[in-house]
């Protein structure tokens, strides 16, 4: 199926920029970067040529609920057909490549998609091989990152989470809900756990030989005040050195 003769231009001035799998191969990876993609608000997703066909039985479950990219995603013949919309084509390449384009970062493209107007696109290639030059010869520009050169590797769905990323510090996304944690426990709490182990340590013969015994007191309870524990802590600790000497019976 083609959608290119259907679709029509945004007249947004700068919209969510668009995810372009050129010739994916595999379902699996195409729902990985659909989820990939809405982990970060972009919900456009057009695909070329996918080597399997569309819709992929093997998306759905690779997406883990990120149903809405799959369900809107456009399928085109060529990248032509993707981008003929689109004013700002970027390519995505890890490799060096004999054209004479500018080069970003993904920070630097997300920024230049907020002051640019018009619709822009993120071309990503095959899992196997990534664009090849003619692909990248139709974009105005290349996004590519620093990477180890021993090891330029990366799957699709990282590719993708890299850009959408990058563009979406720029939106207001939920966080995760701040907890504010309690209090540290007073000191008389601290004090009754330390004696409490001391105590169980001491019945079962731990603090040998007798001449070591301050300093590993003052080691064991350096390690017990370390962490800060909060009253509830304290209070569970304590129930487990209790749970310890006196078991249950069963």
């Amino acid at each position: 199926m083609s959608a290119s003769k259907d679709f029509q231009p945004s007249g947004d001035a700068s919209p969510p920029p668009v995810i372009i799998l050129v010739r994916p191969q595999l379902g699996e990876n195409i729902g990985k970067a659909a989820r990939a993609m809405l982990n970060f608000g972009l919900t456009d997703m057009r695909l070329v040529a996918p080597r399997d066909g569309w819709p992929n039985p093997d998306a759905g479950p690779a997406a883990s609920g990120a149903d809405i990219v799959l369900e809107q995603a456009k399928v085109f013949d060529s990248i032509a057909d993707a981008t003929a919309d689109c004013a700002h084509v970027y390519a995505t390449t890890v490799r060096k490549r004999g054209l004479v384009k500018p080069v970003v970062t993904p920070e630097e493209a997300a920024r230049a998609i907020r002051t640019e107007a018009g619709r822009s696109a993120f071309l990503f290639g095959p899992e196997r091989s990534g664009l090849e030059t003619d692909d990248v010869a139709i974009a105005r520009t290349i996004v590519t990152v620093p990477i180890n050169p021993e090891f330029g590797s990366l799957n699709l769905a990282q590719a993708v989470i890299l850009v959408a990323y990058e563009w979406s510090k720029g939106e207001t996304l939920a966080s995760p809900p701040s907890v504010e944690l309690e209090p540290p426990a007073p000191q008389a709490d601290l004090d009754g756990l330390v004696e409490h182990l001391e105590a169980m340590l001491e019945d079962a013969g731990y603090f040998f030989p007798p001449d070591r015994v301050p300093a590993t007191k003052r080691t064991l309870r350096s390690v017990l005040t370390k962490p800060a524990w909060n009253a509830q802590e304290v209070r569970t600790l304590r129930g487990v050195l209790s749970a310890l000497e006196k078991p249950r019976p069963r």
